[in-house]
């Protein structure tokens, strides 16, 4: 089963619902990021499930080296691996095409990587990052494609789009072809593809008529979040989305802050995930909504209120600033899985505020209301 219900929009604000085989997501949704099957922060899957997550991402080309998809399709794949009930969503790989830089190289067939874990020569092209994420049997898995720069020169990125394209359709006809098998882990697999453009509004707009002919599963919108600004990023959200079809989800790959995203949703987007909430945690920076507050900051030393008042993740429930700052300032674990905790709840549940906001026909009202408290900085 996989069917995307609109079932309402304020706006351009969607309100979906996205049945898999793996359970229903409710849209829009924010993915948490395990990149290695587990979120970094000692947070186990029974965590996730604690503080509303509906679905995971996790990523192919670190898995690929690091246990290895084989090993894990030969454990049931990485649902069973992580014990985790929900849906999961694999990246593609393409990503690190653009992160590796200096560690690639890009050929029609493919990319050739070289590991950053040991240094071996490693080569991914569509059809081997469909394997890879057959064998991890995840619900959704992402087409491979270029991210290029967002201030590559225009005839670059109409190359790496061109050939992103043609990728994609070796791509699904892989998929295809691996979920027709008996043994495959996952037969009812999704696929994703990837719309690209840097920041040119007709290679967008082009790029997405082009890949919604081929009637995928859900549409991402790739190459954000990777040079340009705020304003360029929404502008390219505004040219795209009208071109991408309104009965399938959209899926804004790594974004973002939580402005970001109720901005990004205000123009039609359902699907989000970025490290921001766990990577920051571990650093004691905190999402509340009245802004962000660093707990490492002396002011918060004998600070007996939660995180956030009226919070309901395990640490606002339980313990003060002050003593999530002390575990910080003395290198405890429990302080980083305390934080990381309490954003990926914050991400979660704004989700919920989100959703609601559309199903009540306020969202504008939400979105300036949230902006302007979140923009206070009084915490």
């Amino acid at each position: 089963m996989n069917k995307y219900t609109l079932l309402k929009k304020d706006g351009s604000a969607r309100r979906g619902r996205f049945e898999t085989v793996h359970g229903t997501v409710e849209t829009p949704v924010f993915m948490n990021v395990g990149t290695v099957g587990a979120i970094k922060g000692a947070v186990s899957s029974e965590d996730l499930k604690s503080i509303g997550c509906q679905i995971e991402l996790s990523n192919t080309y670190h898995l690929h080296v690091r246990t290895g998809d084989e090993v894990i399709r030969r454990l049931g794949g990485l649902r069973s691996f992580m014990a985790w009930e929900g849906p999961i969503l694999t990246d593609s790989g393409g990503f690190q095409v653009f992160s590796l830089a200096s560690l690639r190289k890009i050929k029609e067939e493919g990319v050739t990587f070289q590991s950053h874990v040991d240094g071996r020569r490693i080569f991914m092209g569509p059809e081997e990052s469909i394997r890879i994420q057959s064998n991890l049997g995840s619900t959704i898995a992402m087409a491979f494609d270029e991210c290029p720069n967002a201030r590559s020169e225009r005839r670059y990125v109409e190359d790496s789009v061109a050939r992103t394209e043609r990728w994609l359709v070796r791509c699904k006809d892989e998929m295809r072809r691996l979920n027709s098998l008996s043994d495959t882990v996952n037969p009812h697999q999704m696929l994703f593809g990837i719309n690209q453009g840097a920041v040119f509004d007709d290679i967008r707009i082009d790029n997405a008529e082009r890949i919604r002919e081929l009637e995928l599963d859900g549409y991402a919108i790739g190459g954000l979040a990777v040079g340009e600004t705020h304003e360029e990023m929404y502008h390219v959200i505004d040219v795209t989305v009208p071109h991408l079809p309104e009965d399938k989800p959209i899926y804004l790959m790594g974004v973002g802050t939580p402005v970001n995203i109720v901005e990004a949703v205000y123009r039609g987007v359902d699907f989000f995930d970025c490290v921001y909430p766990s990577r920051n945690a571990r650093h004691g920076q905190l999402y509340t909504h009245h802004g962000k507050l660093n707990l490492k900051n002396a002011k918060y030393a004998e600070d007996m209120r939660p995180i956030e008042e009226g919070c309901g993740c395990p640490a606002c429930r339980k313990y003060s600033r002050a003593y999530i700052r002390h575990l910080l300032k003395a290198n405890e674990m429990l302080g980083l899985r305390l934080c990381v905790l309490h954003n990926l709840y914050f991400y979660n549940h704004l989700m919920e505020e989100i959703r609601n906001a559309i199903d009540d026909d306020r969202y504008e009202d939400f979105r300036k209301d949230f902006i302007n408290n979140y923009e206070l900085q009084t915490c």
